[in-house]
């Protein structure tokens, strides 16, 4: 390879690259009118098309490379030159560390799982991202002390709510900065003589996701600092309105939660504002906030560096996953490791009637749609070797009876050829025998309301035993078990017919049809709820799930493309709850726009 065809090769891979980023930012830049124009099913179209820009654009410079350029085989030294005129070209570039991935993802797709090493790919980074928006911050800062002192933090919030120049009349400016002030200037306010310094700093562009954009920031009071999220949304007749502002740090973090669908923010400099997201976020990794907006490939490359760091600074053993083991995954973890390790088996038992491309259309299917905080994020990797000490050897019995043809041993590795990375949560129904009362009644209410959130959002779970969710750090009610699932638009909802006889009431089989999309609503009590700690508990915050017009309801809705409201924080924190006579709120707009 001569010195004019490695630099051809680089400057091929950043042109990919680059293509991809000026795409990707068009259909993120669009979210604003999307949402000024209440386009909500422009809005599920772009976050689908979206996600398959990457794998779009690899493909492309992969075909080009091995077309144009004639590589068929690894020069091992020659690619080393090129990953270093690549490294160069990277000097000034406002994304280098989202190059660095697609150049990992060309590479990878076109040589072998034994050259992916740090000389021939980006395993550790190659640019640092430290300061790179310094010409151009990611957050604009604001001084209350700069205006009066009474009347300084409305007019700062007055401020930063005409900064973001949304086409949209407000319904009630007023009010929305007086609830803003009066819920937020406590945070500020200081028996400290003199003042401290004061100032909020916020992300200068919207996060804008489903119906809702939101503003994203913190405060700082001296040394002290508070975040905030205010998200704002569209009334029936597209005026906005302030819905809220979240202050609590539990609530702003389960903004930006894995079970979540991904922002669409408009940045040239996405190292910079996650540099600034990581110090409202500390319980986020780089990775979390990555993925979080929208660049996922990145959010992918950071987990894996993490965990090859991990497994460097740790000695435990992979292990099974706790819980009941399923029929169609084989589940294992690193318990000092806050994720699992997902691989399809070869073969199902009945009554598993699926194949393995299903599964992986499930998975896909989850990814692409709104997660609505109630499904589990999943990151798909290819070839990933772990070293074979780490097995336990009942793990290591398992998989090799499990994921034969998923998994080759070879000089002391453990490659497997694909596999799924999912955060770890505890199984619900180890869960419910480790609790106490309280805890048991708070987690069967969000049990039922994350089957009410995915049904809403189009997502019929399918199999909803308790096994098949796990509890989240913050308490909440998650779905991973992704082979059964289905559109709710797809389902036929039946009630049971009555029995024409004891003899058929009683009988162990059916005594009526079942087909294969039916779903019998009524069924719930006596297959998914008849753990004793759940029945009563169940039937007191959620006898709905168990009638089939409720259920009927919602898939009409979806027909008919109405929208449900399923809000990312609490519905009492809601200025429309908490001040119902100062802000009779209309219903969030629903109205079905078509895509742009």
């Amino acid at each position: 390879m001569s010195v004019d065809l490695v630099k051809q090769v680089a400057e091929t891979i950043l042109y990919g690259f680059n293509r991809h980023f000026i795409r990707f930012q068009k259909i993120t830049r669009a979210a604003k009118q999307r949402f000024e124009t209440a386009d909500w099913e422009g809005e599920v179209q772009a976050r689908k098309k979206r996600i398959y820009f990457y794998d779009l654009r690899v493909n492309e410079t992969v075909e080009y490379v091995k077309s144009n350029l004639n590589i068929k085989e690894l020069d091992k030294s020659y690619w080393q030159d090129v990953k270093r005129q690549y490294m160069w070209s990277l000097y000034e570039h406002r994304q280098p560390e989202l190059a660095e991935s697609f150049y990992n993802s060309v590479f990878c797709r076109l040589f072998d799982r034994r050259y992916f090493n740090n000389r021939h790919i980006f395993v550790k980074p190659g640019t640092a991202t430290d300061f790179l928006d310094m010409e151009d911050p990611a957050y604009t800062s604001y001084y209350p002390d700069a205006h009066d002192y009474n009347g300084g933090l409305r007019a700062t919030f007055n401020e930063i709510l005409n900064s973001f120049n949304l086409n949209c009349s407000w319904q009630n400016f007023e009010r929305d900065l007086d609830l803003l002030t009066e819920n937020f200037q406590p945070y500020l306010d200081t028996e400290v003589r003199p003042l401290p310094h004061r100032q909020l700093q916020v992300v200068s562009v919207l996060f804008y996701r489903n119906k809702a954009a939101y503003i994203v920031g913190r405060a700082l009071i001296g040394f002290e600092q508070q975040p905030f999220v205010i998200p704002l949304l569209l009334a029936e007749d597209l005026e906005l309105y302030v819905d809220t502002v979240l202050t609590d740090q539990n609530d702003v973090a389960l903004i930006f939660s894995f079970t979540r669908a991904y922002f669409m923010v408009n940045t040239q400099v996405p190292a910079g504002l996650v540099n600034f997201l990581q110090k409202i976020l500390p319980t986020k990794s780089r990775g979390d906030i990555y993925t979080a907006i929208g660049f996922q490939k990145q959010g992918k490359t950071l987990y894996y560096r993490e965990f090859l760091y991990h497994l460097e600074h740790s000695d435990d053993k992979l292990v099974t996953a706790p819980g009941i083991k399923g029929m169609v995954m084989s589940v294992f973890t690193l318990p000092s490791y806050p994720f699992v390790f997902k691989v399809i088996k070869d073969h199902f038992a009945p009554p598993k009637n699926i194949d393995r491309a299903t599964v992986k259309e499930k998975y896909q299917l989850v990814k692409m749609h709104d997660r609505v905080g109630r499904m589990a994020d999943t990151l798909e990797f290819s070839h990933v070797a772990f070293p074979i000490h780490r097995f336990s050897n009942e793990l290591l019995e398992e998989l090799k009876a499990t994921i034969p043809s998923s998994m080759v041993i070879e000089e002391g590795i453990v490659i497997i050829r694909h596999l799924y990375i999912e955060r770890r949560m505890v199984p619900f129904n180890i869960y419910l025998d480790n609790s106490d009362d309280e805890m048991i009644e708070q987690s069967i209410k969000s049990y039922g309301n994350a089957i009410k959130e995915m049904i809403a959002a189009n997502i019929f779970p399918g199999d909803m035993l308790l096994k098949n969710f796990g509890v989240t750090r913050h308490g909440r009610v998650i779905f991973y078990d992704y082979d059964e699932i289905r559109l709710m638009t797809e389902i036929k909802i039946r009630s049971i017919p009555r029995a024409k006889s004891a003899e058929e009431e009683m009988s162990p089989e059916p005594w009526f049809y079942i087909g294969e999309d039916d779903f019998f609503p009524e069924q719930f009590k006596q297959f998914v709820v008849n753990h004793p700690k759940v029945r009563e508990r169940f039937l007191a915050h959620h006898s709905e799930l168990l009638q089939p017009d409720y259920w009927k309801k919602i898939q009409n809705d979806l027909i008919e493309k109405k929208r449900h409201d399923v809000f990312p924080y609490r519905q009492e924190i809601r200025f429309c709850k908490r001040y119902s006579a100062r802000y009779p709120i209309p219903a969030v707009n629903s109205t079905p726009k078509q895509a742009t």
